[in-house]
C-alpha cells in the first residue's frame, strides 16, 4: 500500500495523476493539494470519470514549509511528487526534510527575482538527504528527465564514451491562439529570453538569446527552425557523464510566436523586475501571465505532433566513430484522448509518474540528491514504452552538420 502526495494542479500534474490512476497496483492512494483546491477538485473529477479512482484534494501555499509539513503529517504519504512552480522546489524539499518523506520534481529551483537555471540550489541538500536516509529526485519530466535518461541509455548499449551531445525539442502543434505558451508562461518566457549557454571544451559558452538558428528535419513533424538555449540538464549530464566535450540544447519557435516575444519584450511586458501601478507594485511578466491562454486549457484545440531526443556522437563499445539518434513523437490529439491535455504536458506528465514509480517500487533507491542519468536507465525506458511514450533510435551516416 503507497500514498502519493502530489503538489500542484496544472497540466502536467493533470496528465501525472491520471497516469498514476491508472497504475493503481503502483500508486494505491494519491492526494492532491495546490493553492487553489477547485482546480484539484477538476483534476479529480476527471480521474474519477476516466479511471473510475479516487484522488483526495486538498489547498495548500507550497511556500508555507510548516503549512505543507502539517499536510504532511496529517496524509502520512509515502513519496511527495512536486509538480507546482519551480520557485517551490526548496520549501517543498524543506518540508520533506522536516517530516521525512522522499522527494520528486520536474524543474530545477530557481529564485524569482533573476531567470537562473543551475541545480546548485539543490544539490546543497545532498548532505542533508543523504544524513536522513532520504531520496530527492530531480529533473523527472522530459527535458529534463527523458532526454537524460535517453543519454545514459545511449551510453550503457552503444558507446564507450560521449564526445558531443544535442537535446533537439520540437513541438509541431498548432493550437490555434495567436500567441500562447504550451506550459506555465511565466517560466516558458523566462527560459527563452534568457542568455543561451552550452558546454563545449570544459567550459560554459554564453550566447545571446536566439541567436543561434538551425533547421531540422524532425520524424514524423518535418522541418522546422530551432534555436539554440539553456537548458538545465546540460549542466547535470556534463557532470555525470565527464567525458562529454560539447553539449548543446535545442528547441523550435514559429515565426509568430517570435514576433509576438519581440513585441512583448520591447514594450516590457516580459520584465521581471517589479513595477508601480495604481500603487500597487506588480511584476509585468507575471500580468502577462494572467491574460495568456491557461496552457492546460490548450489540449481541445491542439493538433500536430512533439518529436524531442538526443543525438550523440562518439566512440562505439567496439571502438568505432559512431552517432546515434534517440527519439519519442507525440500526438496532441492522442494525448488529449487519453487524460484531457496536450503533449507537453503529457510528455512531462508520464515522466513524473514513471520517476515515482520506481521510487515506489524502489528500483530506482538511495539516500541522497540525484538526476535521472545516475539510475539504471533500462527500468524507466522500459515503462516509457509501456505508458505512452514509445522511443525510437537510428544509427545517423554521421555528426550534425553545425
Amino acid at each position: 500500500m503507497s500514498h502519493t502526495l502530489v503538489i500542484g494542479a496544472g497540466g502536467v500534474s493533470s496528465v501525472a495523476v491520471h497516469k498514476m490512476a491508472m497504475n493503481s497496483e503502483i500508486f494505491s492512494k494519491v492526494s492532491l493539494a495546490s493553492r487553489t483546491q477547485s482546480k484539484c477538485d477538476a483534476i479529480a473529477a476527471s480521474v474519477k470519470e476516466r479511471t473510475g479512482q479516487t484522488v483526495d484534494t486538498y489547498q495548500i501555499d507550497a511556500d508555507d514549509i510548516d503549512a505543507t509539513a502539517r499536510l504532511i503529517e496529517e496524509l502520512k504519504p509515502d513519496l511527495l511528487v512536486n509538480l507546482a512552480l519551480p520557485y517551490q522546489d526548496l520549501a517543498l524539499m524543506e518540508a520533506c526534510l522536516k517530516t521525512g518523506v522522499n522527494y520528486l520534481d520536474t524543474a530545477n529551483y530557481e529564485p524569482k527575482e533573476t531567470a537562473r537555471f543551475e541545480y546548485s540550489w539543490q544539490w546543497e541538500y545532498q548532505d542533508r538527504f543523504k544524513e536522513a536516509g532520504l531520496m530527492a529526485l530531480l529533473g523527472s519530466g522530459f527535458d529534463p528527465g527523458v532526454t537524460s535518461v535517453f543519454a545514459s541509455w545511449l551510453k550503457k548499449h552503444h558507446f564507450s564514451s560521449i564526445r558531443t551531445l544535442d537535446i533537439l525539442d520540437c513541438n509541431g502543434g498548432d493550437h490555434g491562439q495567436a500567441f500562447a505558451t504550451n506550459f506555465n508562461p511565466e517560466i516558458n518566457i523566462r527560459e527563452v529570453t534568457a542568455p543561451a549557454r552550452h558546454w563545449e571544451d570544459g567550459d560554459w559558452v554564453e550566447t545571446p538569446a536566439l541567436s543561434h538558428k538551425q533547421s531540422f528535419d524532425f520524424p514524423q513533424v518535418g522541418e522546422k527552425n530551432m534555436y539554440m538555449m539553456y537548458h538545465e540538464e546540460l549542466e547535470s549530464l556534463v557532470t555525470h557523464i565527464p567525458e562529454i566535450e560539447r553539449a548543446r540544447f535545442w528547441m523550435t519557435f514559429g515565426d509568430s510566436y517570435l514576433k509576438h516575444l519581440e513585441v512583448l519584450q520591447n514594450v516590457g511586458m516580459t520584465s521581471i523586475e517589479p513595477i508601480s501601478y495604481q500603487g500597487q507594485e506588480i511584476v509585468p511578466l507575471q500580468f502577462l501571465k494572467v491574460v495568456l491562454p491557461e496552457p492546460a486549457g490548450l489540449g481541445a484545440t491542439t493538433k500536430g505532433k512533439t518529436c524531442i531526443g538526443d543525438i550523440a556522437t562518439g566512440k562505439s563499445q567496439d571502438g568505432g566513430d559512431l552517432t546515434m539518434y534517440i527519439f519519442n513523437v507525440c500526438d496532441h490529439e492522442d494525448a488529449y484522448r487519453e487524460t484531457g491535455n496536450q503533449a507537453v504536458s503529457y510528455t512531462t506528465g508520464v515522466p513524473a509518474m514513471i520517476g515515482a514509480a520506481l521510487m515506489l517500487q524502489e528500483k530506482w533507491s538511495g539516500a541522497g540528491v540525484f538526476n535521472m542519468e545516475q539510475f539504471d536507465p533500462d527500468p524507466f525506458m522500459d515503462m516509457l514504452n509501456q505508458h505512452g511514450l514509445p522511443w525510437e533510435v537510428r544509427e545517423l551516416p554521421g555528426p550534425l552538420p553545425f
